[in-house]
């Protein structure tokens, strides 16, 4: 008998802001920020002692008005304090998952390092050790902790196995304007060379900002550019430059896109007749 051929093991990748869940996916993620982290707990410290406070006044007025024992007044504050630091952030963390006034104010949540959603366990050791590094040492230890780990992890996450995930994410660019119509003819024979990086980039960014600008300046900076283009075109549209400028950075955007897509099939299809390759070397 022969010996089954050993599976073949498949290497993963991981960029610095992936993750890699119980699934082997790689899942592309942005933790929060050492400075927004830093107002988030700031702000949750503030509700923290905002509530303490005003316990300390109730059970104040309650003892001098003697519906409160003024022996019991010690006790309920240490209590209360437990409460405020340890009780009330694991209660939140947990029915939230992850949520809490400061990290709402943030955009931001707490999740699990493989990126599923913190839970008790989590929630509690990190109110836990919050009271040394946030309470006794007035954010000290989690300042230092956080500016040095990756993912400005303080103590209680690098404990409990979780990091602050970024939730607000920014808009998506409109979609890039194609050729207009009136030269989309034009645009299946012409021959448009690759123009310079400086030039394509103030193109585009015309392109972009085109309708944001006055009419005088629009109309100026479209023929200075276009007198620019002409020599890398052929043959020159009967247009005015504004329709020349858009037209020509859509045939090159989507020139550029379809020359990356057919490079992305090549290296797939190596990929395939030699999968023990290097990548990047095809077979010989």
């Amino acid at each position: 008998m022969t010996d089954a051929p050993a599976p073949a093991i498949t290497r993963v990748e991981l960029a610095q802001d992936e993750i890699l869940t119980g699934e082997a996916v790689a899942l592309d993620v942005q933790p929060v920020g050492f400075f927004l982290r830093a107002l988030g707990t700031l702000i949750d410290m503030l509700v923290g002692v905002t509530v303490y406070v005003l316990f300390l006044v109730s059970a104040g007025w309650a003892s001098a008005q003697g519906a409160l024992d003024p022996v019991l007044f010690p006790i309920l504050s240490v209590t209360m304090l437990v409460v405020v630091t340890v009780v009330i952030p694991t209660t939140v963390e947990t029915a939230t998952r992850g949520r809490s006034v400061g990290k709402l104010a943030v955009g931001a949540r707490i999740v699990r390092i493989d990126g599923g959603a913190s839970g008790f366990r989590q929630a509690f050791i990190r109110a836990v050790v919050g009271v040394f590094e946030l309470w006794f040492t007035v954010g000290a230890v989690a300042a230092l902790t956080g500016a040095f780990s990756p993912r400005a992890q303080r103590l209680g996450d690098l404990l409990a196995g979780t990091y602050s995930e970024r939730t607000r994410a920014a808009a998506l660019p409109p979609p890039a304007p194609g050729v207009p119509p009136f030269l989309a003819g034009w645009a299946g024979v012409a021959d448009v060379a690759r123009l310079p990086d400086r030039l394509a980039r103030r193109v585009a960014q015309f392109v972009r900002q085109a309708e944001h600008m006055a009419p005088s300046a629009r109309a100026r900076v479209a023929a200075s550019l276009a007198a620019e283009v002409h020599p890398f075109v052929s043959p020159v549209p009967a247009a005015d430059p504004e329709g020349l400028l858009r037209a020509v950075a859509a045939v090159r955007r989507d020139r550029e896109l379809h020359a990356l897509m057919l490079e992305e099939r090549r290296v797939a299809a190596l990929t395939a007749a030699a999968p023990d390759a290097p990548r990047g070397f095809p077979a010989r």
